[in-house]
């Protein structure tokens, strides 16, 4: 702990810009910690921000009480720790059995760095506006001075909160040998490449993606566009999720508006292959819509558009529930705000190989009257499985 500490009282100034503290050890805890400094009454402080399931909660701090608070998350509660300041940058990872590495690197020259102080100053993203990246530029996202083009800023912020969401998970994809992501329904693929840019580019992970969709033009583009930046291991294929068997093992899996129960078929392949990883927003979910009935809410699923909502949130709700059974920690995050999108919800799954029958859930699609296709799928896994382990 003493070099974590020497680290933070070295680093912890007003020339901070953030801190990001990410890799939660306990599922339904604190998923994740963003610390600016702040000029509150003449003086400095540091606000966490703390994301509690899908809630924020704001907290100040002076610099020793941060430093105490630092030290506690990182000793029991967190794997990750990245740090960003005018000084220099630096990282904390704790391993499985605790061990703790600091890592940083002084910027060269700090003279005249002024303060990043303000209270209310301009969101920092992962991918910074004013910077070009090649993919951005050549999928309009950005103009060849890196400034956002301004139709599609909403696009700008969605990719970079989908990279937030995979700075989180961080500490459970490996080190020490190629991570496969696979990233079904990929479309026009500005996740696929920003996801690859992160991650191989940035974070220096040897990681090999595949995208798949069923559009031919498109895929094609997008493996131009890969071959054109030299992305070696980023690579487009045709073809449908239900039936895809190009790989055996994947650590990650993407699904990102796979439409109605192509969502169900990618989280059942995902949950076969055993991945490490989910990342879900599902889209158009139809099928419960056309089962869900229940004596007691008939008043209210009467109203077609509410019927509609209510069984597109149910479907969420029961896909979660469904793959915590599967042995994963679930939540349900929003992606991006409700204003751009009404498609803003994230499921995001990480594997902790415990599974579990949880009856209040069978009572719940019973009281419904509905059967999730990925209860199906998942049911024949279980099915298949048994019977392969009794012969």
């Amino acid at each position: 702990m003493k070099e974590l500490v020497e680290f933070l009282e070295e680093f912890i100034s007003k020339q901070l810009i953030r801190i990001i503290i990410s890799g939660a050890r306990n599922a339904g805890e604190i998923s994740k910690v963003r610390i600016r400094p702040v000029l509150l009454k003449g003086e400095i402080k540091y606000q966490c921000s703390e994301t509690h399931g899908t809630k924020e909660l704001h907290k100040n701090y002076d610099k020793r009480e941060l430093i105490d608070r630092i030290e506690h998350w990182m000793a029991e509660d967190f794997r990750q720790l990245q740090l960003e300041s005018q000084k220099g940058t630096g990282s904390v990872l704790v391993s499985k059995k605790g061990k703790m590495t600091v890592r940083y690197k002084r910027s060269r020259n700090t003279e005249g760095a002024g303060s990043v102080l303000s209270h209310n100053r301009k969101k920092k993203y992962i991918l910074e506006e004013g910077r070009p990246v090649e993919f951005l530029v050549d999928l309009g996202v950005m103009t060849p001075e890196g400034k956002i083009v301004h139709s599609k800023y909403d696009k700008f912020r969605q990719i970079n909160r989908f990279l937030e969401f995979i700075e989180d998970i961080l500490p459970r994809l490996s080190r020490e040998r190629e991570v496969t992501i696979l990233d079904f329904g990929c479309g026009k693929s500005y996740l696929t490449f920003a996801m690859y840019y992160y991650l191989k580019i940035l974070k220096e992970y040897d990681v090999n993606i595949i995208g798949l969709d069923l559009k031919a033009d498109v895929i094609m583009h997008c493996n131009e566009l890969s071959e054109q930046y030299g992305y070696e291991k980023l690579r487009f294929l045709q073809g449908d999720i239900a039936s895809y068997t190009g790989t055996d093992h994947v650590d990650m899996v993407v699904t990102l508006h796979a439409c109605d129960t192509a969502t169900d078929y990618a989280l059942a392949k995902a949950v076969a292959w055993g991945a490490e990883v989910i990342l879900s927003v599902p889209c158009c979910q139809h099928e419960l819509n056309g089962q869900i009935r229940n004596e007691m809410l008939s008043p209210v699923l009467s109203y077609g558009i509410l019927k509609e909502r209510m069984a597109a949130l149910i479907t969420d709700g029961l896909r979660a529930q469904l793959l915590a059974e599967a042995g994963y920690d679930t939540q349900i995050l929003e992606f991006i705000d409700m204003e751009h999108t009404p498609k803003n919800l994230l499921i995001r799954a990480v594997r902790n190989g415990k599974r579990t029958k949880k009856k209040e859930l069978e009572t719940c699609m019973q009281a419904l009257h509905v059967t999730p296709t990925l209860k199906t799928l998942l049911d024949e896994q279980e099915a298949a499985n048994h019977e392969e382990n009794t012969d």
